[in-house]
């Protein structure tokens, strides 16, 4: 008879219309957001691993699947000055970050019927009329030069694509660029756009992708068609709607506490929090390269803004049509690196198997300079956020966020 009991086991357990497999489900899933509870734990003790050894300050998680909240975190330290602790609304430098919310809020003029992707930005903008390219970016402002073959066009300042730098590329012409963008005074975005184009470009117009200062001209565009600054207009049609309540180009005085200072490494090694610091008060340039502050929060509210394809909670913000042509590809085989390429204002993923990173197809994302990072995957209906403020900029933490989601997600 003893043989018989396996069976009958089997049997009341199908009956019961219950399944190993199920209870594995129950025990491992964060709810029904396909997470895993043990391998997201992975992240959680990375992170807590990494101020421990004094390689991060201190960091904001904020993950969301499917409209379910799977991880909000705050690690270590905002300022290690004052050893303050790391709270879920403090408040960040976004940088580069600024980009595809400039770019967003551009968008929403082109849906109004202002411009053509394909204008030159001429046409509202004479300043970029007979602009000069550098034949040799190691000698400089004052090397060699030659008359720009074509017109800068809007979709050339979206895509990056301009010729235009960010003085990031370490070249002396870079070098120069860097100093008289963000070393000299400049009174507003329009003095910004008007030193930019007073340098000579690094390549012929739509030739090349190369990294630069071109959502700066978005935002000059931006002041253009709305007759608004570009601050105001931030917060008249996404900030406000939105109810991003702590971004701004400013933090309001009763908020400055929760600024989180960049931190850097001294002579020693050890992270400290950086000597030199960006104002948080009386900023007047509203760019479109950097600029903004905000909290992951906040930042969750685009971003879920953006994955419902332009609407959030009863309001939209754009056409789904829109934020298509934003997040495909539109730079073919100018953006190098393996398996992405370049939409309107996001880096995007157009081969996993390229990319030799975990991903979907369709992925989307960009960071900034002080180490915050993003990505939105519409297939997955994910959406993750890390945010610390570090220097200099390491993509590390961007790819290893990337590794450490995507394999918690079982479902």
């Amino acid at each position: 008879m003893s043989y018989r009991l396996p069976f009958l086991f089997l049997y009341l357990l199908i009956s019961s219309g219950i399944s190993l497999q199920a209870q594995i489900s129950t025990n491992t899933e964060i709810g029904n957001t396909g997470f895993s509870k043990e391998r997201l734990n992975r992240y959680d003790q990375f992170l807590k691993g990494e101020v421990k050894n004094g390689r991060l300050p201190g960091a904001v998680s904020y993950i969301v699947r499917k409209g379910e909240t799977v991880h909000e975190a705050s690690y270590g330290y905002r300022s290690l000055t004052e050893k303050s602790s790391m709270e879920q609304n403090d408040i960040f430098h976004l940088m580069s970050m600024t980009k595809p919310i400039v770019t967003a809020a551009f968008m929403m003029l082109y849906e109004e019927g202002h411009f053509f992707l394909t204008d030159p930005v001429s046409k509202y903008l004479p300043q970029f009329k007979d602009l000069k390219v550098s034949t040799d970016v190691n000698a400089g402002i004052d090397g060699p030069k030659e008359p720009a073959n074509k017109e800068i066009t809007i979709h050339h300042i979206l895509t990056h694509t301009a010729g235009f730098s960010h003085g990031l590329g370490g070249t002396k012409l870079d070098n120069a660029i860097a100093n008289a963008l963000y070393r000299q005074p400049q009174a507003n975005i329009e003095s910004r756009v008007n030193t930019l184009v007073s340098l000579p470009l690094i390549g012929q117009p739509g030739e090349q992708w190369y990294y630069s200062a071109s959502p700066d001209v978005l935002a000059l565009l931006i002041e253009h068609f709305s007759g608004m600054t570009v601050a105001d207009f931030l917060q008249k049609r996404i900030f406000d709607p939105l109810e991003m309540r702590d971004t701004g180009y400013n933090i309001k005085k009763g908020s400055q506490e929760r600024w989180v200072p960049v931190h850097n490494k001294n002579e020693k090694g050890e992270m400290v929090t950086s000597a030199q610091q960006l104002p948080v008060e009386g900023n007047t340039v509203f760019g479109g390269t950097h600029g903004l502050f905000s909290t992951a929060a906040d930042y969750m509210k685009f971003c879920r803004m953006m994955l419902n394809k332009g609407a959030w909670e009863g309001k939209r913000y754009l056409s789904p049509k829109t934020i298509d042509i934003m997040t495909m590809n539109q730079v073919g085989d100018l953006y190098e690196a393996d398996g992405q390429g370049f939409g309107l204002g996001f880096g995007v993923t157009t081969d996993v198997a390229e990319s030799k990173s975990l991903g979907s197809v369709g992925q989307y994302y960009w960071s900034g300079a002080y180490s915050t990072f993003f990505f939105i995957d519409p297939k997955e209906e994910l959406i993750a956020i890390l945010m610390t403020q570090v220097q200099p900029y390491n993509n590390y933490y961007g790819t290893i966020m990337r590794q450490f989601v995507y394999q918690s997600l079982i479902d």
